[in-house]
């Protein structure tokens, strides 16, 4: 076979036609990842109609070339800032932070249920400042994936609890991944109260990994009414990874530190902002 006709890239041979299309293929993933904030293996796959292992391998080489760095399951777009996020702290570490704002941001959010209501509740240490608050509100109907949310809810209320199945993430505290996800798709609760590693005016609520940005992105989706929990340290940085739009927000808990520039904007985006 003539040289010409062959061309050796990361250990595969192609042809000229091959070496084209996987050039593409990898100038589309970039493409992607600079819309998206994080591409999923399995997804790009299907979409390219090619092996998960062709998918790696197109990781490998856009890592390379600084498009990209390597997730479990799929990549993240490279930090661009010294602010951004590229790690979820250790849970009980970030039991420790902003304890007094946690807890006035989590009795506010109890003050917004209500007897009778259908609860979704993300993971966070913010959460479980709000569950404290509700056991004298019943009948509930509650939702969680958080291990450490369900023992309290379980222990302080007497709250019909239904806890997502998954994959245990310890830093999270958490059930990720496929399984919880789907359960998610069957529900639909009315009112989910979320939690975020980061949030800015330019990408929204940002996170650090893709399994994270699945399971918040599924909870939306199966929410009448998102209410999310932060403190204004959250606005400081950016995660890696984009979990939704501020659109997709009706109210903003967090507390005296968000400053009046940033509240005015986010109310003419139509976030309703609760200042505690």
């Amino acid at each position: 076979m003539s040289s010409s006709l062959i061309t050796k890239t990361d250990g595969v041979v192609e042809s000229p036609t091959q070496r084209l299309m996987t050039v593409d293929r990898r100038s589309q993933i970039a493409e992607l990842m600079q819309q998206r904030g994080a591409v999923r293996v399995s997804e790009l796959a299907q979409r390219f109609g090619v092996s998960q292992v062709t998918i790696r391998n197109d990781f490998v080489q856009l890592e390379r070339d600084g498009h990209l760095i390597r997730e479990r399951g799929g990549a993240l777009p490279p930090a661009e800032s010294s602010s951004m996020i590229s790690s979820l702290l250790e849970f009980k570490a970030r039991t420790q932070l902003r304890v007094e704002e946690k807890a006035r941001i989590g009795m506010a959010a109890a003050k917004m249920v209500s007897a009778g209501d259908s609860l979704l509740l993300d993971a966070g240490t913010t959460v479980v400042e709000m569950v404290r608050h509700l056991s004298g509100i019943s009948p509930l109907t509650i939702v969680t994936n958080a291990l450490n949310v369900a023992y309290h809810i379980g222990t302080t209320t007497d709250a019909k609890l239904f806890v997502l199945g998954g994959k245990f993430e310890r830093d999270a505290a958490s059930m990720l991944g496929p399984l919880a996800e789907q359960s998610l798709s069957d529900l639909r609760v009315s009112k989910l109260f979320l939690g975020a590693q980061a949030f800015d005016l330019e990408y929204g609520l940002t996170d650090t990994t893709l399994e994270i940005m699945g399971i918040k992105r599924a909870m939306i989706r199966s929410a009448h009414q998102v209410i999310l929990m932060a403190d204004s340290s959250k606005f400081e940085a950016s995660g890696f990874i984009r979990v939704a739009p501020f659109s997709s927000i009706h109210t903003l808990i967090t507390d005296t530190g968000l400053s009046e520039e940033v509240r005015a904007e986010l109310e003419r985006s139509g976030v309703e902002v609760v200042i505690v």
